[in-house]
């Protein structure tokens, strides 16, 4: 479907490879895999200059957004159909809002301002994030999925990814699915999509194998873990910097930041 919103909780959990095998044993002939089967997942995430939105995200606030393009599989061409998501999570209830298009219109779209001739609630969304968040393009990001779906409600879903990798060059969807490696290569990441609650069944399979929840965001931790990131923060304050030059000035750089900017389009 080209237009699709999502409404659900989401649970993660990091595996490891015997945690993997033992769950997947257990949910056999309750949950089937899909019929894409091993696919690879491709994104482009898109924030601010500043990171504003990964950093207020990882201050786990009660309401989140983020905005991202993606594909299944690289794109072989400039018609191929990808989808541009905007991602919001409120009080752990996870909204999504997404629109397919080809690949060519939404790189217009987001990297250029031009916009697709579709018009309809989910764009009319995206046009206000747009408008109310200056963002470019900043990390790619891709993983290796196989999801799930239950056999007697198939709302339950889960997905398995492995292999995530990132990098902060070459930011277009075409330019190939490689990076470095996010988590260990005996690790899995699961996530557990929920309509609503939990099967009893399921939640007796998680505790036996003591399998916990985590907090765990791929662009997150890609974000935690780089400190040129920071420093590019860093470093686009530079000319609003005190006298110092010293990291604690940054907080009132970005606020000269904003008050010259809010002087210009005056």
């Amino acid at each position: 479907m080209s237009e699709t919103v999502f409404k659900r909780y989401e649970k993660k959990y990091l595996l490891t490879s015997e945690q993997e095998r033992e769950f997947l044993r257990r949910i056999e002939g309750k949950m089937k895999l899909d019929e894409y089967g091993l696919h690879t997942i491709c994104n482009i995430y898109f924030d601010t200059p500043d990171f504003d939105l990964i950093r207020a995200s990882v201050e786990k606030p009660v309401y989140k957004e983020k905005l991202r393009l993606r594909s299944y599989g690289v794109p072989e061409s400039e018609d191929s159909k990808v989808y541009v998501e905007l991602k919001k999570k409120y009080k752990g209830i996870v909204y999504k809002r997404r629109v397919g298009l080809k690949l060519k219109d939404a790189e217009a779209y987001l990297y250029d301002g031009i916009h697709p001739a579709k018009d309809n609630q989910i764009m009319r969304e995206i046009d206000w994030f747009l408008k109310m968040n200056p963002v470019e393009p900043q990390v790619y990001l891709a993983y290796d999925r196989r999801a799930y779906y239950g056999v007697e409600d198939d709302k339950l879903r889960l997905t398995l990814d492995k292999n995530i990798r990132c990098r902060r060059i070459k930011l277009r969807l075409g330019d190939g699915a490689v990076g470095e490696k996010l988590i260990d290569e005996d690790c899995t990441l699961m996530e557990i999509k929920l309509p609503e609650y939990m099967p009893i069944w399921m939640a007796n399979d998680l505790s036996e194998l003591g399998i916990t929840p985590v907090s765990f965001s791929k662009y997150g931790t890609y974000y935690m873990e780089h400190p040129d990131v920071y420093m590019s923060i860093i470093e686009n304050h530079m000319p609003l910097l005190g006298s110092s030059g010293d990291i604690v000035d940054l907080k009132h750089a970005r606020i000269r930041k904003n008050l010259l900017k809010d002087k210009t389009l005056k």
